[in-house]
């Protein structure tokens, strides 16, 4: 179907399968395995719903952890008031997950762009059950996937809506990671700054996520866990608790590994800086494909590994497979096998993890590592595509150059 221009309609019609699926289920028709991952919503969300509309963010709850932006997702639902809270909240997850759809068909339909984009997203979103409806990451999604989409071609739109989607989730601050126009830099600044200053004045504590986030721990499913799972085994007399808003490790030597996820996270930092120094071959997929790549780093050495970021990482593989150039393929099937990975660790058999038995280590060995190999793979094929191969005096590099003035 890449080279037809006509929708592909077996693919409207899974996607349509999978979303009634997931709705049928968020809508409890069916019950989905495991533990219930709509209390978030019908209880969590529902609380700062209140507290929000009273006009301040929740400061004295740790769990909101969210920039300031977020607000506007927890109280979307007040856009369909015909609606309790919780059916709101999935009915706009669900349009969300049909706008990022939108995009990617509209993206593959153009020259030298493919529908593998929206194939991935298609066939990864669904693996990994009903919390991507449960949760609001499906949203900020569609926003960085915009962001991303309208990349060199509208740099200040790329700027103004990546900002956005930070001050959304803090994670698509990485999509600049490859932008080469100063204009989608100083849109980004300039939103950024007017917003946050906006969400600052309009109600106290907008800033208080920092320090919630600063106090968290090493949660369970993280790479950093699988030692305290592995320790388990052997009399580590540490315990699992829900802490700061999700079940973590707490107990003797907890803090270490902690500092040592946020070491592994700016080595990755550090390598992403080298890259961006040092790159100097850029093609018009590697703005994608460096966010991929910058994300997926950071959700790999993360203090915690919650199954909503496995959104983020789906959205983006399906930009990067958007172009026909992209080396990502690879990387991108193992986040989709780690999606699917992802659903059984949680919810599944969450109980499982929990205890720290055969099958919950197991599926946390499989995932971490196949999240830690994409990472690296990714990396590599980024660095040889764009350091590598850009090696001076090859036509390919002057070409490129030739085409995205960086003043623009």
């Amino acid at each position: 179907m890449t080279g037809s221009r006509r929708l592909p309609f077996g693919l409207l019609t899974l996607w349509g399968a999978s979303r009634l699926l997931l709705l049928l289920f968020v809508f409890k028709v069916f019950v989905f395995p495991g533990p219930d991952v709509t209390g978030d919503v019908s209880v969590i969300y529902h609380g700062w719903y209140g507290t929000l509309r009273a006009g301040t963010y929740p400061l004295d709850d740790v769990t909101w952890q969210y920039p300031p932006a977020a607000a506007l997702a927890i109280l979307s639902p007040a856009l369909l008031p015909f609606l309790d809270y919780a059916s709101a909240f999935f009915v706009l997850a669900f349009l969300a997950d049909l706008g990022v759809l939108a995009l990617l068909l509209h993206a593959g339909a153009r020259p030298g762009k493919t529908w593998r984009g929206a194939r991935v997203w298609v066939v990864g979103l669904p693996l990994l059950g009903p919390t991507v409806y449960a949760r609001y990451d499906v949203m900020v999604t569609a926003v960085a996937v915009a962001a991303l989409l309208a990349g060199s071609r509208h740099p200040r739109a790329m700027g103004a809506l990546t900002a956005f989607a930070a001050l959304l989730k803090v994670w698509p601050a990485l999509l600049l990671l490859g932008a080469r126009r100063r204009a989608a830099w100083t849109w980004a600044a300039a939103t950024g700054l007017t917003l946050a200053a906006g969400f600052a004045l309009a109600m106290p504590g907008a800033f208080a996520f920092l320090t919630f986030q600063r106090d968290r721990g090493t949660e369970v499913e993280s790479l950093g866990a699988l030692v305290f799972h592995v320790a388990r085994q052997f009399g580590w007399e540490g315990e699992v608790l829900l802490n700061y808003g999700s079940v973590e490790f707490l107990g003797p030597h907890v803090d270490v590994v902690s500092d040592a996820a946020l070491v592994l996270s700016g080595v990755a930092f550090a390598w992403l800086l080298l890259w961006r120094v040092r790159a100097r071959r850029f093609a018009p997929h590697s703005l994608a494909d460096a966010a991929f790549v910058g994300v997926l780093m950071f959700t790999a050495t993360s203090r915690v590994i919650s199954p909503q970021y496995m959104v983020w990482l789906v959205g983006l593989a399906a930009v990067c497979l958007c172009f026909r150039a992209s080396r990502m393929g690879p990387s991108a099937v193992m986040v989709l096998v780690a999606s699917f990975v992802t659903v059984l660790e949680f919810p599944i058999w969450f109980g499982h993890v929990v205890a720290s038995d055969w099958l919950g280590v197991t599926l946390l060995f499989v995932r971490n590592g196949l999240l830690v190999l994409a990472a690296l793979l990714a990396a590599f094929e980024l660095w040889r595509e764009t350091v590598v191969g850009g090696a001076p005096g090859r036509a390919p590099e002057r070409a490129e150059r030739a085409k995205e003035p960086l003043g623009s």
